[in-house]
């Protein structure tokens, strides 16, 4: 049986008031990977590539993240 917390039903809206559109960023490691795995397993979606750059000390990544109600351009 799945908990609550990890089933992936899509909604008209993401749970806990997080917004339709959200765009992640951070050092391109571990963390931010399982930021952006955390945030499929609720249901969003990824939008468009990814982007990175390097910021004299590290490589910092974005990755833009789509709720799948909002209807696409």
């Amino acid at each position: 049986m799945t908990s609550p917390a990890t089933t992936t039903t899509a909604t008209n809206t993401p749970p806990d008031g997080l917004p339709t559109y959200r765009l992640l960023t951070g050092p391109d490691d571990a963390s931010f990977c399982r930021r952006v795995s955390e945030a499929l397993a609720l249901g969003y979606e990824l939008y468009g590539s990814p982007a990175v750059t390097f910021n004299g000390e590290n490589v910092i990544a974005a990755q833009a993240l789509l709720w799948p109600s909002v209807k696409r351009a």
